[in-house]
């Protein structure tokens, strides 16, 4: 129920622009506003878009615009899949979703405190490694060669992977596995998710989301180096 209600909330606000212009004679209740018709997407995402308490719906606040704005294509063009989210921009202009992905990302808000693991230090410890250095023998590239060395992102369209809570981690890493969620092609995230383990997968998601948010919470200017490996997604 709280989904659909959600959805509903959301569409009332973001379609707005494609109604018909109000009479000019009309009070205006409510400014007609990005900022205004941007409160539809708090409904599921929390309030400023900072991610809803039960930990499924993410963070909004100050990621790279580029990223916000190819997820919004993403969800919309059916390369990810939730309905929800499907239709609620179905009908929105490239355009529109750009200035949405935008405002987002100007958002500068606190971030939560990190989660407590659960496992072993030695477990952890190898999460760290993976994150880290990658493992050249399989083809998997250290996360920090291109979420940054901070674990913030980078900019235009890389995002952080700090300030998320596990159960959303597990549940990306889980859709990037099955499909459910993809990107442009060559879609190196997929790769990613798919040569790791699921207790690999348990363990980096554990550690991240342990991890307090540096000094710096931003998302870092640009990748540290050229991308380890082709990746459509990182088109802005």
């Amino acid at each position: 129920m709280r989904r659909l209600a959600c959805l509903l909330a959301a569409l009332l606000c973001l379609t707005a622009a494609a109604q018909p212009a109000p009479d000019a004679t009309a009070p205006r209740l409510v400014p007609d506003t990005l900022a205004q018709r941007a409160l539809a997407c708090t409904g599921c995402h929390g309030k400023e878009g900072r991610a809803a308490p039960d930990g499924y719906y993410p963070r909004l606040a100050g990621k790279p615009a580029g990223y916000l704005y190819n997820q919004l294509l993403n969800f919309r063009d059916g390369r990810r899949d939730y309905g929800l989210m499907s239709e609620l921009i179905a009908p929105l202009s490239d355009a529109y979703l750009r200035e949405l992905a935008g405002h987002f990302a100007s958002l500068d808000l606190p971030y939560p405190p990190p989660q407590k693991p659960t496992l072993a230090a030695p477990e952890l410890a190898r999460a760290q490694a993976l994150i880290r250095t990658g493992d050249a023998a399989r083809r998997l590239p250290a996360c920090t060669a291109c979420h940054g060395e901070r674990l913030t992102g980078t900019q235009p369209g890389v995002p952080g992977l700090l300030g998320l809570s596990r159960d959303y981690l597990n549940g990306q890493m889980g859709a990037w596995r099955s499909g459910q969620r993809r990107a442009l092609a060559p879609d190196c995230m997929a790769h990613v998710a798919k040569t790791l383990t699921e207790p690999e997968i348990n363990a980096i998601t554990q550690f991240l989301a342990g991890q307090a948010m540096p000094a710096d919470p931003h998302p870092a200017a640009a990748l540290p180096a050229p991308a380890p490996m082709r990746c459509g997604g990182l088109q802005p």
